[in-house]
């Protein structure tokens, strides 16, 4: 695996890739890596002639600066375990080399970031389409792998790629989860060990909501009334939203019919964890 920090470096191996025939397969992240994002990467190591990984931290999906000042930057533990994973090349741009001096253009999907994360997290799918369309002309990939946990995020990017026409195929994967259901996230990492504890209270309120819907439960209010009482279970938990949503438009659904996505956002101490499940 050979790490690349300069975006004419990057070009010239994929080009060099795609002259010998190599199909690009291509896994954006912002480090510090975990097993969800290793689960994307062994995946497009099956599925693809070459495998690029990114690593950047990007600057301008934060509304809130002090998440961007301490956002874990662990560039060796994430090199060997991108490397143990089947990545061909690491992308580690700077973010002068993503967003030079003079740099004036940004990608918005409108309706599709109005809501949920969107609401509480102004310009921050600004800046992940930003990002992620420009590093999908960097790499130039057949194949971009993207994880359901963030899954309006990867509503979102599959809606860029139809809009401008990128000739890409979007993997979402499901969600890669600890023994206990918490979800895989870098966030993990900050929770203290008694809301650590406390933290697969999300899954298990995330299934209590799929398990309703199962059985038959149609209204939006007694699915969401009974989530929430789940997590309320644990003591000083914020939920900033629960919600059952289209797949498609991520719009409330009142009345539960085909498919349904449940979203869920919560704060636990100074912690913001997020998960998400689809239902039949």
């Amino acid at each position: 695996m050979r790490i690349i920090r300069k975006p004419a470096d990057l070009r010239r191996r994929v080009h060099q890739a795609k002259r010998r025939g190599k199909s690009i397969g291509f896994v954006p992240t912002m480090g510090a890596l975990h097993a969800g994002h290793l689960s994307l990467i062994r995946h497009a190591r099956r599925d693809t002639g070459l495998v690029v990984v990114s690593l950047f931290v990007n600057p301008i999906q934060f509304n809130n600066r002090a998440d961007l000042r301490s956002y874990p930057h662990t560039l060796a533990r994430d090199a060997r375990l991108a490397f143990q994973a089947g990545a061909d090349l690491l992308f580690v741009p700077s973010a002068r080399e993503i967003y030079p001096s003079d740099f004036q253009t940004f990608i918005e999907v409108t309706r599709l970031s109005r809501r949920w994360e969107g609401k509480l997290r102004p310009g921050h799918f600004r800046g992940v389409t930003t990002v992620v369309a420009k590093l999908f002309n960097l790499v130039q990939p057949d194949v971009a792998y993207f994880g359901q946990k963030d899954a309006q995020q990867a509503r979102i990017v599959r809606q860029m790629i139809q809009d401008l026409s990128f000739d890409i195929r979007l993997e979402v994967l499901p969600t890669v989860r600890e023994p206990d259901g918490l979800a895989m996230s870098s966030r993990n990492r900050r929770l203290p060990s008694e809301a650590r504890r406390g933290a697969p209270v999300l899954f298990q309120s995330l299934q209590e909501g799929k398990r309703l819907i199962e059985w038959g439960l149609r209204r939006e209010t007694a699915i969401l009334r009974r989530m929430r009482q789940v997590i309320r279970q644990v003591p000083g938990v914020r939920i900033e939203y629960i919600a059952v949503v289209d797949p498609e438009s991520l719009e409330p659904l009142r009345i539960v019919k085909g498919r349904a996505l449940l979203l869920l956002a919560v704060r636990m101490g100074k912690t913001r964890l997020m998960d998400c499940c689809e239902v039949r």
